[in-house]
């Protein structure tokens, strides 16, 4: 596919200073104007002053200005109005706004993200005695854990099928899994899902998620970010059945969750995978404790829907 990878996200949070700070716990390094970055996906995440808590923005790479025509084109067929600044596919960009959340996605010619294979971690089983004489090397880290890149982005959205066909039939993204008519997993890259577009009731950012290295530093993460800070606990420890990942969620000071994951599927061949249509449960988890009520719906959903504060 043309599409490779989530660059970056912004977002909009009225409590700048203190969401700051949450996400430099999180493991994310300050680099200046808003932005953070991970391990190796550079600078990921942008905060911006705003009344509530929203996703501005997110970044997607392309491969050519040839991508970006044909994105264009899509876009334009199905009524989607692209900002075509002077230049600005010569540039290597476009930009267009989904309607019914007011996402700003930008697509851009980009370099892909090339990861450094971290080694496995060795682990004992039946008949497999993959370490030996020697401490499982997830309890003897130390030090913070830092996320290596941003995986997805969750959006609620008040037009189910107008912002998913935006994403998908305009942008370019491929299916990876349903949720009947109220939920689609799509991706932009190798990874499972990439973006997450959920029927609800108000547009909103549900969450991000940023990959870790293996469940362990999903683990160690969100013990050391609940630390002095229980309130921040949302759902986790477990495991998703769309993606297949570990999962952990936090919450940050404005009310978005973040979620530290390990172990995404991963599709390299689009056609040797079937999407489902997941019911029930099943799309949510494999295993886990049952996820909370303010998981389903944010605590802050009807303070959204009037415009009020919502962090």
């Amino acid at each position: 596919m043309s599409l490779h990878r989530l660059i970056s996200v912004t977002i909009g949070v009225p409590n700048l200073a203190e969401t700051a700070a949450y996400y430099t716990e999180f493991g994310l390094e300050p680099e200046g104007g808003g932005w953070f970055g991970s391990r190796d996906g550079g600078r990921q995440l942008r905060l911006v002053q705003a009344p509530t808590r929203r996703l501005v923005e997110l970044r997607v790479g392309v491969d050519s200005a040839d991508d970006l025509g044909a994105a264009t084109r899509r876009l334009a067929g199905l009524g989607f109005p692209v900002e075509t600044a002077a230049g600005s596919l010569a540039a290597g960009s476009l930009t267009a706004v989904e309607p019914a959340t007011d996402v700003r996605a930008v697509l851009e010619v980009a370099p892909r993200l090339e990861q450094a294979a971290v080694p496995a971690t060795p682990y004992n089983g039946p008949g497999r005695l993959e370490r030996t004489g020697e401490r499982a090397p997830g309890v003897l880290r130390t030090g913070g854990v830092r996320p290596r890149k941003l995986g997805h982005v969750v959006v609620g959205t008040t037009d189910f099928a107008v912002t998913a066909a935006f994403f998908r039939d305009g942008l370019g993204f491929l299916t990876s899994d349903l949720i009947k008519d109220v939920g689609a997993f799509l991706r932009c890259s190798t990874d499972h899902h990439n973006v997450l577009v959920l029927a609800a009731p108000v547009s909103f950012l549900h969450h991000t998620s940023w990959q870790v290295d293996d469940i362990d530093e999903v683990g160690r993460g969100a013990s050391a970010m609940l630390e002095g800070h229980p309130e921040r606990h949302v759902w986790g420890l477990g495991r998703h059945h769309a993606g297949s990942n570990f999962f952990w969620y936090l919450k940050d000071p404005a009310g978005n969750f973040s979620e530290y994951y390990s172990d995404m599927d991963s599709i390299i061949d689009d056609q040797l995978w079937t999407p489902e249509t997941l019911e029930g449960a099943k799309g949510l988890f494999n295993w886990g404790p049952p996820p909370p009520p303010s998981f389903l719906h944010p605590d802050d959903l009807a303070a959204l829907m009037t415009g009020a504060h919502g962090g």
